[in-house]
């Protein structure tokens, strides 16, 4: 059968450096840091006392109060997003057929605060269990595409892809297919997470995976540094229409960018380290080339997973270098990361949207904190350093990795 092609008509973000789409791209373009002090609780005790929060933003001013109360924050930054990429895409929900509009979601963790604040209540009582009915609606992943097809009536497939970091580009990747295959005309995708909590924190301090460096919070994520000592947590969400590319036109609809294609891979190697030598990196990125039937030198740039890690960045790049040969030098490279935090499940929508952005705009945002090089990682590559760089592209690449050895690959291509 013909495969249909896919396309992004809407676009909707919430994160640490701009509660909108609009604010997010001004904030990758300057190279803004969403790094302060933890204000969500009081981390004063903790090893890391910084994350990149959500800013500014009360779910009441988008969600009747009641609903917030039954909603953990990582749901409401889904619907907040995905409202706003519906909008975008000017839908008319009219007019749609909503038995074939799915809402495929990503989220590493999921409600991580209600199951936090639910087992700590029971712990200071007296044994009774007194939990909140809405405990579990609240806690579990897969209530965020829930949440979002009942408030709109959609119909089609619904479910959350739970892969860790690689969540919500696994589920782009979920979305390509479906509509691909004909099973849909739209899926609303993306993620998002909400990890900024004791636990989140104090779980990933205890695995020694986060940066320290509170005396300068807002150049602690640093990838590619030489100095990088663990990422930065994020929050937040990012979501996408997806639509079938005839449906779009139809309708008239703005096209941003089509989804040529999608790879996914494991290192099967260890539960949280890499490959040192990258080996599942460059099998996912060649099966992204392979199933959007393209070659390495079509691709201008590559938004890498990049998390400041000292080991996962190496790994990332020396994949790179065995993918795309000489052509390696070519390529625009950065890590949003550098300025968002690692939003976990929510990492690969929001990477995904500063790819098709920058195809849109014809710029690079920057991978800032860089001061050192590193002795590891090759002089050649452009891994644009510090400022936002213009290039005309056609082929973005977006590359999100997580625990437990999972890779996911996208690659978006500006429409002819």
């Amino acid at each position: 059968m013909e495969l249909k092609r896919v396309v992004v008509t809407g676009l909707g973000a919430l994160t640490p450096i701009g509660n909108n789409i609009e604010e997010y791209w001004e904030g990758l373009k300057s190279g803004k840091s969403g790094a302060a002090p933890v204000t969500h609780f009081d981390a004063s005790n903790f090893k890391t006392q910084f994350a990149c929060e959500i800013k500014n933003f009360d779910p009441t001013d988008f969600i009747d109060r009641k609903e917030v109360r039954r909603m953990d924050r990582f749901a409401q930054y889904a619907m907040v997003t995905a409202k706003e990429a519906m909008d975008d895409s000017q839908l008319d929900l009219e007019k749609i057929d909503k038995y074939r509009v799915g809402v495929i979601w990503g989220a590493g963790i999921g409600g991580l605060e209600t199951f936090q604040e639910e087992v700590m209540n029971y712990a200071k009582g007296d044994g009774t269990p007194r939990f909140n009915p809405f405990f579990i609606p609240k806690m579990i992943a897969d209530i965020a595409p829930g949440l979002i097809s009942i408030k709109y009536g959609f119909m089609g497939p619904n479910y959350t892809t739970v892969s860790a970091c690689a969540s919500s580009a696994n589920a782009i990747i979920d979305a390509l297919n479906s509509i691909r295959l004909g099973h849909t005309d739209v899926v609303i995708t993306g993620g998002s997470e909400a990890a900024v909590t004791a636990a989140g924190m104090g779980g990933f301090n205890a695995m020694h995976a986060m940066s320290t460096r509170n005396d300068d919070p807002q150049t602690a994520s640093r990838p590619f540094d030489a100095n990088r000592d663990g990422f930065v947590l994020g929050e937040g969400s990012g979501a996408l229409v997806l639509e079938e590319y005839e449906h779009a036109k139809a309708r008239g609809a703005k096209i941003y960018a089509e989804v040529v294609g999608g790879g996914l891979s494991s290192d099967a190697y260890h539960m949280t380290a890499p490959h040192p030598e990258g080996i599942g990196v460059v099998a996912v990125m060649q099966n992204c080339l392979r199933n959007a039937g393209m070659k390495p030198e079509d691709v201008d740039a590559i938004n890498t997973h990049g998390t400041s890690t000292p080991l996962g960045d190496v790994a990332e790049l020396k994949a790179i270098g065995k993918v795309f040969g000489d052509h390696a030098k070519n390529l625009n490279i950065n890590s949003t990361k550098s300025m968002t935090g690692h939003l976990l499940g929510a990492a690969g929508a929001v990477e995904a949207i500063a790819s098709i952005l920058s195809l849109e705009h014809g710029v690079v945002p920057p991978t800032i904190n860089h001061e050192t090089v590193d002795e590891n990682i090759d002089p050649e590559l452009n891994l644009t350093l510090n400022k936002a760089q213009k290039r005309d592209m056609k082929v973005a690449m977006s590359n999100t990795f997580g625990f437990g050895g999972h890779n996911a690959c996208v690659l978006f291509k500006k429409l002819d």
